[in-house]
C-alpha cells in the first residue's frame, strides 16, 4: 500500500484531514490531544504500525479468560474487553480453552508467571457448582486483582459483573404467553451452572406465576443438555416430542440447534415453533429467519469489568458485590402467534 493510500484511510477512520495525519505520525505539534488520539487508534484498528516514537509504553498485562470462541458472544466480550484495556495503556492476555489445550487453572498459572496485574475471567469455572472454587480465593488472598463475568461466588471478595439471567426468562416467557402460547419449553445447558439455576428459575416461577402450573407440569417441559448447537438440538427433540409450541433458550447457539431440530421434522419458524435465544450474539439478526432473543449488554458490562478490574489494580477499593445487568427483549422473527 503506498503511503498516500495509507494516510487517506487513517484519516476517513479518524474523521480528520490527511494532512492531519500527518502531522502526527511525524510528532508534529499543533494537534489536540483528542485529536491525536483518534488518529493513533484509527492506526491501530487499520492494523498500521505505529512509528517508534509513538510506541507507548505498556501499563501492564491483564489476563483474559474465557471457555471458547466458537459461541459468538464470547469474541463479543472479549472484543469489548481489549479495545478498553488497550486504551488505558495496557496489554491484553486472551486465554480460550479448547478439549485438547490448556486448562483454566493452567492458564492461570501462565499468566501469575508473566506478571500480570489482574485476571477478567468470562463465563470461567466460577460458574460451575461442580469445581473447587479455592483457587479463585488463593488468587485474592495474593492480592491479585480479579473480576468475574457471569458468575457468583458467595465468600470470594471481588467485583462480579452480571447479566440478570432470572430476568431475561421473565421477558422471554412473558413475550411468549402474550403471544398465547401455553406449552412453553425450556432447553439450557447443565444445571450444575449457577447461570443456567437463575435462567431456570426465571422461568419456572414466571410460568407458574402467568399460566398457573405446577412443578410436576413444568418437569415434562424442561430439558437440559449441553451447551451449543448439538445440545440445542438434542434438548429440542425431547421437547417437541411433549408437544410444545414454543422454546425458549439458555442460549442463542442452542435456540439454533432448537430450529434446526423442528425444522427437520417438518415444522416452520415461527409458524410451527416459536423460538426465543439468548445472548444476542453478533449475526443473530441476519439468522434465518432473524432470531427473537434476550440481549446481553455485552458494551456496558464489558466497561464495567475493565473499570471494576483497573481501579483495583491502582490500589481503589471497589465494592466486592454482585453489578446485575438488565437485558432486553429483542423481538424478531423466529416467534409468532400460537396456532
Amino acid at each position: 500500500m503506498s503511503s498516500r493510500a495509507r494516510l487517506a484511510d487513517i484519516a476517513v477512520k479518524a474523521g480528520v484531514s490527511e494532512a492531519t495525519v500527518s502531522r502526527v505520525l511525524n510528532g508534529k505539534p499543533g494537534v489536540a490531544d483528542e485529536t491525536r488520539q483518534a488518529v493513533l487508534t484509527a492506526l491501530d484498528v487499520l492494523g498500521f504500525e505505529r512509528p517508534t516514537r509513538l510506541r507507548r509504553r505498556s501499563a501492564g498485562l491483564i489476563g483474559l479468560v474465557m471457555p471458547e470462541l466458537i459461541n459468538p458472544i464470547f469474541p463479543a466480550f472479549a472484543q469489548v474487553i481489549e479495545s478498553a484495556l488497550s486504551q488505558r495503556g495496557y496489554t491484553p492476555v486472551l486465554c480460550t480453552q479448547s478439549p485438547s489445550g490448556a486448562t483454566e487453572e493452567e492458564y492461570v498459572e501462565m499468566l501469575l508467571e508473566r506478571g500480570v496485574s489482574g485476571i477478567i475471567f468470562v463465563s470461567g469455572l466460577h460458574a460451575d457448582t461442580g469445581t473447587d472454587h479455592g483457587r479463585y480465593q488463593s488468587l485474592v488472598e495474593r492480592n491479585l486483582p480479579v473480576v468475574f463475568v457471569n458468575g457468583w461466588l458467595p465468600g470470594v471478595e471481588a467485583p462480579f459483573i452480571s447479566c440478570d439471567e432470572y430476568a431475561a426468562m421473565e421477558l422471554a416467557v412473558s413475550h411468549l404467553v402474550a403471544l398465547g402460547h401455553k406449552r412453553i419449553g425450556f432447553a439450557s445447558g447443565p444445571e450444575r451452572f449457577t447461570v443456567v439455576q437463575r435462567k431456570l428459575a426465571g422461568y419456572r416461577t414466571t410460568m407458574k406465576a402467568q399460566l398457573g402450573l405446577t412443578d410436576a407440569d413444568l418437569d415434562e417441559l424442561v430439558e437440559l443438555s449441553m451447551f451449543g448447537v448439538e445440545g440445542g438440538h438434542a434438548a429440542a427433540q425431547r421437547l417437541l416430542d411433549a408437544d410444545v409450541s414454543a422454546v425458549v433458550c439458555g442460549s442463542d447457539m442452542m435456540a439454533l440447534g432448537v430450529i434446526r431440530a423442528a425444522r427437520q421434522r417438518g415444522l416452520d419458524i415461527p409458524t410451527g415453533l416459536s423460538v426465543v435465544g439468548y445472548d444476542d450474539a453478533p449475526m443473530m439478526e441476519f439468522t434465518d429467519p432473524p432470531m427473537t432473543t434476550v440481549r446481553q449488554p455485552v458494551n456496558a458490562m464489558a466497561l464495567a469489568a475493565v473499570q471494576s478490574l483497573l481501579e483495583e489494580v491502582r490500589g481503589h477499593t471497589t465494592p466486592h458485590t454482585e453489578f446485575l445487568f438488565r437485558p432486553e427483549l429483542v423481538v424478531r422473527n423466529t416467534t409468532g402467534p400460537h396456532r
